[in-house]
């Protein structure tokens, strides 16, 4: 009897937790669609001036709470775009649809800027969700040519694509952000055959795996390279407290990249890679209770330093997907769905607020002084992607819809 018992309690609570998760998703896309309402008022009223005519995607507030608007080559034009797809991925609302495709329409002439790594960031997340909802041949070209000019930078003797141009300090920077540019090449091979894509992302991927990580899965954020000897120069932690800290953001970069390398790759060295770093991050001691990662976790003002909710929600992205693939599922998924609770409870901006903006107390660049403790829009696009994860995965469907 007391067994049965006990059963009927944990199917009852699994039904009420699948039940309460569902409206919790409801409730933050509710929420996402008022505040992006908002949102696009804010942007309309920029975008009368005309001296801010090249100006497509808001990006952050400033000092004084204004909205900051960013052109197409800003590495974070794509999120914005990208958000309003999940608008309409989630609510099947062609409303939503038409303003993606007017925003995504602003990304496409990054397709040829072979100066910048984050063609990922900037054209997959917006054309490439675009793709992904409509099968749009015209997105479909835009993603094969980004993917192209992408492939420019990727120096063979170093095994790695090269991240930014033009800093003294470094001859051939590599960030662990790149990680996440890799899924382009990836749909790249998927759409035209081509290997060559395919062939770059792991490389790149391999060598980030071999260079960017210490024997505890923490990662530098700049691993410096000879461009002719392929030799490390140096290795360096730019945006977190010190170069052999753990700059939380990085950590999330990580856990997110080799997920997806996972996925389109089935290489088990990639799973135990995303493990491993999951490991780091949950296990770590400097870790609040909530699951919000301070900026950096080796920072010694801790816990008198800002918190980043854009390294929460990567994560949490990440871990929904991780949890399709791993022994560890039913504990990534978990964490994963409180992150996702803590961050509609505690970390949501007012109804009304921060110029539209869905999450708060995200850092950008604290060591510059730059975005610290304020909306990001990158925050805001792995967070409703999280949601809309936590939906398929509770409905029993692919963690990603590809349509």
């Amino acid at each position: 009897m007391r067994t049965k018992n006990l059963i009927v309690f944990f199917v009852l609570t699994f039904l009420s937790t699948k039940v309460f998760s569902q409206t919790d998703v409801a409730k933050a896309f509710s929420f996402a669609q008022s505040q992006t309402a908002l949102m696009l008022k804010e942007v309309d009223t920029i975008k009368s001036d005309p001296a801010s005519s090249a100006l497509v995607s808001p990006r952050s507030l400033n000092a004084d709470g204004k909205l900051v608007m960013v052109p197409s080559k800003d590495w974070c034009s794509g999120f914005f775009p990208g958000e309003l797809w999940f608008l309409y991925e989630y609510t099947k609302d062609k409303k939503w649809m038409t303003l993606a495709q007017k925003f995504t329409a602003n990304i496409e002439v990054e397709k040829t800027n072979g100066i910048t790594h984050d063609m990922g960031f900037k054209v997959y997340n917006s054309v490439g969700n675009g793709y992904r909802l409509t099968k749009d041949s015209h997105y479909k070209e835009v993603l094969i040519e980004a993917a192209k000019t992408l492939s420019t930078r990727f120096n063979p003797i170093v095994g790695s694509i090269k991240s930014w141009d033009n800093r003294k300090q470094w001859k051939f920077p590599v960030i662990i952000d790149n990680m996440l540019n890799l899924e382009l090449l990836f749909e790249a091979t998927r759409l035209t055959g081509d290997s060559s894509f395919y062939k770059i992302a792991v490389t790149h991927a391999n060598t980030a795996m071999k260079n960017h990580f210490r024997a505890d899965y923490s990662s530098y954020h700049v691993i410096d390279y000879d461009p002719e000897t392929g030799k490390v120069l140096h290795k360096q932690t730019h945006q977190g407290y010190a170069d052999e800290s753990a700059w939380a953001r990085g950590q999330a970069w990580g856990l997110y990249g080799y997920t997806m390398c996972y996925r389109e790759t089935h290489n088990k060295a990639y799973l135990k890679q995303a493990e491993n770093i999951a490991k780091f991050i949950f296990s770590n001691p400097n870790l609040p209770a909530d699951l919000v990662p301070y900026w950096d976790y080796n920072d010694p003002a801790i816990p008198n330093t800002p918190r980043d909710a854009s390294a929460a929600a990567v994560a949490a992205s990440a871990l929904y997907e991780l949890s399709t693939y791993s022994t560890n599922a039913k504990e990534y998924r978990s964490t994963a769905d409180k992150i996702v609770k803590t961050l509609s409870e505690k970390y949501r901006a007012k109804p009304g607020g921060s110029k539209g903006f869905l999450l708060i107390h995200s850092t950008g660049h604290k060591p510059a002084g730059t975005e610290i403790d304020v909306p990001i829009i990158y925050a805001d696009y792995y967070y409703l992607e999280a949601l809309l994860r936590k939906q398929h995965l509770y409905k029993g469907q692919p963690v990603i819809n590809r349509n």
